[in-house]
């Protein structure tokens, strides 16, 4: 019965993998590399990497992916030694509030920082008001350096998830290894290096990847910031011209082979060392108190990255307030009007609606399939299970971007799936788009309960006549609850706020969910930014209370969710 299950569920998430994971990416090849009479060409690839606009876009994509992972791990892995090693003044809070970026879209944030950096912003304001410089003096910071704006929001959005992994990397390693180095005359920057570094180097190399391949092929921050010259944004203007022209299909292939390339790079060198540590048992290591100004120290870092982490969270929630902010440090006026037409606009119910619907549909579709792919790669020797684990996380590894537009070239008139294009309705490809992307986090979270839970439970069930599908069902599963709930809320969090996806498939404004909604208000004259930015908040709360729920469920164990 057991390898009947097994063998069922390897031919249902194969099938459903070759139809909407593969295939979509094979028709974004053959719309790069076929040309009009069916045969084999290099042409369309030739004239793109021909061309500076596309190559420069490229280029700029490659070097923000590159900056924007450089400053997360700047970020990240300090406060995660701090939080590993040391005890200091209000770190169980200060621990908490660190995981605040994660809940807001970083191009969300961006809206904020807009208000903040922008000619008549609140920096600008208050230059002026310190008279440092004449009255009616402006300066545009995000269009002197709009790269380096991208960058740092996007930063600040994203060194959570390399934190998070930094942390249950760090809480793995057994202190007696750092404790020999030391006692050979080993210490500080060079035992770190030399030791507890490559120790860490598989965590930091899963965190990594999904900041690298995200920051990559992130579309909502640069247009927020009017940053036209990076692959994603030129694919998504390229979409406008689908049907007949071949350009946009080469230049999302090229950004699937460069985010697939540059993982396997990654993964060779930084991701297949294993080294062998006994219990942390075997050791008297903790974490250990510091003299006052250290500590103190410590307290202030964490505090200082937190405070200019939430900025953008910070204006957006002013915003979101304010009658009006225009030229001046604070709001010249506040009120509760704007979360009022939030939740009564005619373009903000129904993508709220909509969302809700989404999400919750595509997460019960990744509990049933994560716990099912979960229990065959753990809990069974069937041949090739390894293979459908590898199928199951490789959406972290392939970008939404190219993912959604894959999606929209199956489904154009006259393709197979022309009967779910988006131009009519988007339901179906929108959850099952949300369905392939958060997969990964379910999985990683139901095979992680299943590894904790002791298979003799199971066995002593069946030996008093349970058959083995039914004691997992009425032994395991009642276990590991608390890992499915927190796979399930966080593929619902991320769904509910899912960006490339939502941007690229929801055409028609009935469909539009959350992400979309926000992106059409801000781009309104008049209200719109306040009323995008009340939007945000409530995202905001909504994914807040998600992650501080599975924060209490997992602690330290939520950073293994985002492995790859």
């Amino acid at each position: 019965m057991s390898k009947t299950f097994a063998r069922i569920v390897f031919a249902l998430t194969a099938t459903f993998f070759a139809a909407f994971f593969i295939w979509p990416i094979i028709q974004i090849l053959k719309g790069g590399f076929i040309d009009a009479d069916g045969h084999f060409t290099l042409a369309y690839l030739t004239a793109l990497l021909g061309d500076p606009l596309y190559l420069g876009g490229l280029k700029n994509s490659l070097l923000l992916a590159c900056a924007t992972t450089s400053l997360t791990l700047l970020i990240a892995l300090p406060l995660a030694f701090i939080s590993d090693r040391f005890i200091f003044p209000g770190k169980g809070l200060l621990g908490s509030l660190i995981l605040v970026p994660m809940i807001l879209p970083p191009f969300v944030g961006a809206i904020g920082i807009k208000q903040i950096l922008g000619q008549y912003g609140a920096l600008n304001s208050l230059v002026i008001e310190l008279g440092l410089r004449p009255p009616g003096w402006t300066f545009d910071w995000l269009a002197a350096n709009q790269f380096w704006g991208v960058v740092v929001i996007q930063a600040l959005a994203l060194y959570p998830i390399i934190y998070l992994n930094a942390v249950a990397a760090l809480a793995n390693v057994d202190p007696a290894m750092e404790e020999a180095a030391q006692n050979l005359g080993c210490t500080g920057f060079r035992r770190f290096f030399k030791i507890t570094l490559p120790l860490i180097k598989p965590g930091l190399f899963a965190g990594g990847t999904i900041v690298f391949i995200w920051s990559f092929t992130e579309l909502g921050t640069p247009l927020v910031f009017d940053y036209a010259r990076v692959t994603s944004v030129q694919i998504f203007y390229g979409l406008k011209d689908i049907g007949g022209n071949p350009f946009p299909y080469a230049l999302v292939a090229v950004m699937l082979a460069s985010s697939v390339l540059l993982y396997a790079l990654g993964k060779g060198l930084f991701g297949r060392s294993n080294y062998a540590m006994m219990a942390k048992a075997t050791s008297t290591g903790g974490p250990r108190r510091l003299p006052l100004w250290q500590s103190l120290l410590c307290t202030a870092m964490f505090g200082g990255v937190i405070f200019i982490a939430i900025l953008p969270h910070l204006g957006v929630v002013l915003v979101a307030f304010s009658r009006d902010w225009y030229g001046t440090v604070l709001p010249q006026g506040y009120t509760l009007a704007n979360f009022e037409l939030a939740l009564g606009h005619d373009l903000t119910v129904p993508a709220i609606a909509n969302s809700l619907k989404f999400a919750s549909i595509s997460t019960i579709i990744d509990i049933i399939l994560g716990i099912a792919i979960a229990y065959v790669v753990v809990r069974t020797k069937l041949a090739g299970r390894q293979v459908l684990d590898f199928l199951a996380m490789l959406p972290l590894a392939v970008p939404g971007l190219v993912l959604a537009f894959g999606y929209l070239a199956m489904s154009q008139e006259g393709k197979f799936f022309d009967f779910i294009n988006p131009i009519n309705d988007p339901t179906v490809l929108l959850i099952i788009a949300y369905s392939v992307r958060r997969l990964p986090y379910v999985v990683r979270s139901a095979a992680a309960g299943f590894q904790q839970t002791s298979e003799t439970l199971e066995e002593a069930a069946q030996n008093l006549g349970c058959p083995p599908l039914k004691a997992t069902i009425k032994i395991t599963l009642p276990l590991i609850t608390a890992n499915l709930i927190a796979g399930g809320l966080l593929a619902f969090a991320f769904a509910m706020l899912e960006v490339s996806d939502s941007l690229i498939l929801a055409q028609k404004q009935v469909f539009y969910p959350i992400t979309k909604a926000i992106m059409e208000l801000f781009q309104l004259l008049g209200d719109g930014q306040y009323i995008a930015s009340a939007l945000g908040v409530w995202s905001m709360v909504f994914l807040g209370v998600t992650i501080a729920g599975m924060s209490l469920l997992l602690g330290k164990k939520l950073g293994a969710i985002f492995r790859v």
